[in-house]
């Protein structure tokens, strides 16, 4: 059984910043590659930002590169994500999900955290 859980979450104002953590608990070592994903209200679910096993490889969906990092420290740590210069638009539902190599899709997904972001 694989867990994922989200922390972090909750109120920055417009321009400030928010650090996101997720931890993944399995019952066996494996090798997860790390997502965050985001859903405002009344919009569709959305990537936001994605690291490999190792924490080397990244990708960012283009409206946040420069302003948010994913990072982790090896395959058994928390994966972050950190949010500067935050937008209104960006309030949402944050997911952190996970997925092995060979899953084309991401198969484990946290509850989800708040993100709200004041004008």
């Amino acid at each position: 059984q694989v867990q994922v859980v989200e922390s972090g979450g909750g109120l920055a104002q417009a321009g400030g910043s928010l650090r996101l953590s997720c931890v993944v608990s399995a019952r066996t070592v494996a090798q997860y590659s790390m997502a965050w994903f985001r859903q405002a209200p009344g919009k569709e679910r959305e990537f936001v930002a994605a690291i490999d096993w190792r924490g080397r490889a990244t990708t960012y969906t283009d409206s946040v590169k420069g302003r948010f990092t994913i990072s982790r420290d090896g395959p058994k740590k928390p994966t972050y994500l950190q949010m500067n210069s935050l937008k209104p638009e960006e309030t949402a539902i944050y997911y952190c999900a996970a997925r092995l190599p060979f899953q084309a899709n991401y198969e484990y997904w946290g509850q989800g955290t708040q993100v709200t972001v004041s004008s």
